[in-house]
């Protein structure tokens, strides 16, 4: 995975994130969208067989960046808990 800021402002951020799909940047919108302080929160690929990934979120007060890795922060602690489920489940 590779990052790349294309725009940042005080409560705006656009991300590239090279070698990710749907599946990341659809499961971090979500997550954002929990957060009160989220303006707006999206992405989008110019096209689906070779484009990149562009994650874009506004605030209304703290910083885009904050927010981002609050909601990373809380998609892990999700996944640890279905690994966990799953793997008591399947023993």
């Amino acid at each position: 995975m590779e990052l790349n800021v294309v725009e940042k402002s005080k409560n705006r951020i656009i991300i590239e994130i090279k070698g990710e799909t749907h599946t990341l940047c659809n499961a971090l919108k979500e997550e954002l969208y929990s957060n009160p302080d989220v303006k707006a929160a999206g992405y989008y690929i110019e096209h689906p067989e070779v484009g990149i990934p562009r994650l874009v979120v506004e605030t209304k007060k703290n910083s885009p960046q904050k927010v981002i890795s609050d909601a990373l922060k809380k998609l892990i602690k999700k996944n640890e808990k279905f690994l966990d489920a799953f793997n008591k489940e399947v023993k």
